[in-house]
Parts: structure tokens; sequence; C-alpha cells
């Protein structure tokens, strides 16, 4: 084996420090062996589907932190799920970064407003945002409601909002969305998968 003078010197500092930390009373093996385990052998398993297109591929997520109140759970890894029989556990490249956008720092986790004529947003309450959008519907809906057409006959539709499907949400989910909307009396009805 050929050594160069530097090789000799790294080796000697090498040893010099292994030898140094045994001395201590130092075992390192605990260490190894820690390192060696996976991140995700003690967290917990939620199954969720992949936010970015119509296809509707299954995730899992798995997060750490058991919710106590000194613990903040955090995503540490997102794969595809193997018992998913829409993608079989595969995921595109957009699916398999979909992990970057659950921990980015730029995700809002409460809804924002704006009031009328304001020139900024403000964080707000789930209830205050979800009575909003309730009144708001049923105000837009009664102000343009059809229940008859030009020619008499019963339409009872609403022709003054339309609903987008997401891609987050299952078949079940879909299928009951579009129930929803369709006894609301909405037309405009269309998905994200046709878009």
């Amino acid at each position: 084996m050929k050594l160069s003078r530097r090789g000799l010197f790294k080796l000697t500092a090498a040893t010099g420090a292994a030898g140094f930390i045994s001395t201590l009373g130092f075992d390192l093996r605990e260490a190894h062996a820690a390192s060696r385990q996976l991140k995700i052998s003690s967290a917990r398993e939620y199954k969720t589907i992949c936010p970015y297109c119509a296809v509707g591929c299954g995730t899992i997520a798995y997060v750490h932190g058991d919710g106590g109140l000194n613990t903040v759970p955090s995503i540490v890894h997102m794969e595809g799920d193997p018992d998913n029989p829409i993608n079989g556990g595969t995921l595109c490249p957009k699916g398999a970064s979909q992990m970057s956008l659950a921990i980015s720092p730029r995700l809002r986790k409460k809804p924002m407003y704006r009031a009328p004529r304001a020139t900024e947003w403000q964080e707000v309450s789930w209830d205050f945002a979800m009575d909003r959008l309730a009144k708001r519907f049923k105000e837009s809906r009664d102000r343009t409601f059809v229940e008859k057409d030009s020619r008499g006959r019963t339409v009872n539709r609403c022709d003054g909002i339309g609903w987008v499907g997401s891609a987050t949400v299952t078949n079940e989910d879909a299928y009951l969305i579009v129930k929803t909307m369709r006894a609301m009396g909405l037309i405009y009805i269309d998905h994200q998968a046709r878009i």
C-alpha cells in the first residue's frame, strides 16, 4: 500500500482521535446503531392523496410528534401508497416532491380574509371563514335562483354559482360533492381532471 505524506497525517490524526475518545469512556456503538434506524420507525402513518393533478395517487405521510404540550407534529417523510389501486406506490416527480409543499414556510395554516376596500389580508378563524362562506353562498343562490324558465317549465337552477372539483378528493368525496351541488341547483359544475 502506497501512502502519501498527507494520507499519513490523516491516518495518524484519525487514529489519535479514536484512541482519545475511547480513553474518555465513550462507546459509540449505540450512536452508530441509532443512526442506522429508519427516520420513520416511530412515526405515525397518514394515508392521503397527492394534490397536484387529477389522477389522485395515494400517498403516505409519516408524522413525528404525538401532539403533546411540548411537541409539534411534523412531516418527516412522504411516499407512494403501495396499497392504492391507482398508483400502486409509484409517484411522478411532482408527487414525489410533495413533502416540500407540506413543510414550506410559506404554507398558510389559517384562512385569510380581506375586507371590502381593504388593502391588507388578515388571519381569521375557521368558524369565521365557514360562516362567511355559507352566508355568501346562500345570498348568491337566493339572488340568482331560477325556478321557471321563459317557457314556464320548472327548472330549479342556480345560474350565479359555479363549482370546480378538486384532484385532492377521492372518487367517493367527489360523488358526494357533485350530488350536493346539484341539490343546490348548480348547473355550472366542472372538475380539475377535465381542465
